[in-house]
Order: structure tokens, then C-alpha cells, then sequence
């Protein structure tokens, strides 16, 4: 089985922050919706993903990076006071028919049964992932949906708003019903806005003679269009702050950041065209005037 860290590009010893980063770089290139004709992709994408679940987690890191492969059984290990280098080969012999697991003291049946008794080990299965794309409204506004499990079942489940490409969102079956769910979010790219983070980005075209003199525009948000004042001699690329006008904070402002990012509207100077005769004077005389003021004489 590949190394986790090899998967993901990175040494043993980097940060979290390290982790989340490759794991979104590769996200990205590997994604299956991106890749339409690699047969490879899905399974290239899902390698990525089982390696971010495991080093993500700081538990689940640790005992990965003391037991390698069999790190889901760490507790199993430890429980039984075998919590050092565990990972011996065990070979049943093919003339006696013997299992050399009656070292352990007993013939026959699993290793595990003989190390922690039997049928009393309950070993907890290992969380599930589930790929999910949503569209930036459903990111805004939260969503739900249905999803069958690998083992059948058929759950309703919710994703908060706020996610962005990359968030884990855990779901707890609760009860008897297997173990827990982890929804790995894949956020679809916008025709009209672009995300950083919890800031979103849009592009509102003005007209020259609006630029010059001021104008109200109307700006467009995930709630609905915005009214906004743009004063006289805007320049082309002006960016206009609209505070909560962003992306919703998935923890709902819990850790102390505003609930919701900033939407910034980027000015776009349209410059006009099919320009009449009386037009090309006016601008005519804008340049000349121009030239008196910054260079002391008029066009010749």
C-alpha cells in the first residue's frame, strides 16, 4: 500500500497547514469532474482523499505514524500491551495444517481472536468518505442530500453552510448503525464570482460617462442585487468593500470571526465605441485641454 505522505507529496514532519495544502493542489488536479477522460482519475482522487483523512486527524496521524498500515488496529495493539513494532508476518503451515498463530495459544481462527479473546473484541469499522460537489449557493445557503452507503443504507444528510473545496463534514449515524461518515466538500467553480477563503470577488461593468461623473450601481450577491454608489472619477479597477456580503463563517462566528467574509466589486470601465463625429470632438478637445494642463501648450 502507498505511503500517506508519498500520496500526498509531503515529508513526515510537516504541519497541518502543509497537509491541507497539498491535499487541495491535488484535489484540484485529480478531481474526476476535471479529468472527464482519465479512467484513472476517481481512484487517483480517492488515494488522495483516504491519505488527507488519516494525516489530517492528529490521532489518526499518530498512530499511522508508529504503525504504518495497520494503524486502524492501534487500539486493538495497545490494549493487549503489544504497543511497540507490531508488524510481524504470520505464515499458516501447509503440510500440518497448523496455524502458527498457536503461539498465542490456540490453533485455527484469527490472531486477533487469540490476542483479545475472541468474539468479546469489538473492532469500531473505520470512518466512511463520501465525495460531494455543491454550487456556491448551496455552499452560501447549506444543503442536503440523500446518500446510500456502502452497506445500503439511505441517509438524509446536511451539509452547513460555509463549506469551501476540501472541508470534512462529519456525520454520526448514531446507534447501531455503523460507524461514522465523513463528507468530503468539492465546491463548483462560479460564472460570476470567485471565492478566497470566506471573501468573495465580482466584476460590475461601468460605463465611462457613469465612471466620470458617478453613479448608483447595482451590484449582484448571493442574497440578491445591492445598491452602490460609485463617486465621480472612479477609476477602472476600483475594488468597493461590501462587508458581510461574503461567504457565511462554517463555524456560524463561534471562533470569534465575523459570520460572514467581504464582497468585494471590482470596477470594469467600459470604453465607449461607434463614437459619432461629435463624440471624437469632445474627446478631441479633452485631450487638448489635458496637454495645456500638464505640459503648458495645446496640441499642434
Amino acid at each position: 500500500m502507498p505511503n500517506y505522505y508519498d500520496i500526498l507529496g509531503i515529508n513526515k514532519g510537516v504541519s497541518e497547514k502543509d497537509i491541507r495544502q497539498a491535499f487541495r493542489r491535488l484535489a484540484r488536479k485529480h478531481h474526476p469532474d476535471v479529468n472527464p477522460n482519465d479512467e484513472t482519475a476517481e481512484e487517483k482522487f480517492k488515494e488522495i482523499n483516504e491519505a488527507y483523512t488519516v494525516l489530517n486527524d492528529p490521532d489518526s496521524r499518530k498512530k499511522y505514524d508508529r504503525y504504518g498500515d495497520d494503524w486502524k488496529h492501534a487500539d486493538q495493539y495497545e490494549q493487549a500491551g503489544r504497543g511497540g513494532n507490531f508488524r510481524q508476518t504470520f505464515r499458516t503451515s501447509s503440510r500440518s495444517g497448523d496455524d502458527q498463530f498457536s503461539v498465542f495459544g490456540g490453533r485455527g481462527g484469527s490472531i486477533f481472536e487469540d490476542m483479545f479473546g475472541g468474539a468479546d473484541v469489538n473492532f469500531r469499522p473505520p470512518p466512511a468518505e463520501y465525495h460531494v460537489n455543491v454550487t456556491l449557493e448551496e455552499a452560501f445557503h447549506g444543503a442536503s442530500r440523500l446518500l446510500q452507503t456502502q452497506d445500503g443504507r439511505r441517509l438524509e444528510v446536511k451539509i452547513p453552510a460555509g463549506v469551501d473545496n476540501g472541508s470534512r463534514v462529519h456525520i454520526s449515524p448514531g446507534g447501531d448503525q455503523g460507524g461514522d461518515l465523513y463528507l468530503v466538500i468539492s465546491v463548483k467553480e462560479h460564472k460570476t464570482f470567485r471565492r478566497r477563503g470566506r471573501d468573495l470577488y465580482v466584476e460590475v461593468d461601468l460605463p465611462l460617462d457613469e465612471a466620470m461623473l458617478g453613479a448608483e450601481l447595482s451590484v449582484p450577491t448571493l442574497t440578491g442585487k445591492l445598491a452602490l454608489t460609485v463617486p465621480p472619477e472612479t477609476p477602472n479597477g476600483r475594488r468597493f468593500r461590501l462587508s458581510g456580503q461574503g461567504m457565511p463563517n462554517l463555524g456560524g462566528g463561534s471562533d470569534g470571526a465575523a459570520p460572514r467574509g467581504v464582497l468585494y466589486a471590482i470596477v470594469k470601465v467600459e470604453l465607449p465605441t461607434g463614437l459619432s463625429e461629435d463624440d471624437r470632438e469632445f474627446f478631441r478637445k479633452l485631450r487638448r485641454d489635458r496637454l495645456v494642463e500638464t505640459e503648458g501648450r495645446p496640441e499642434e
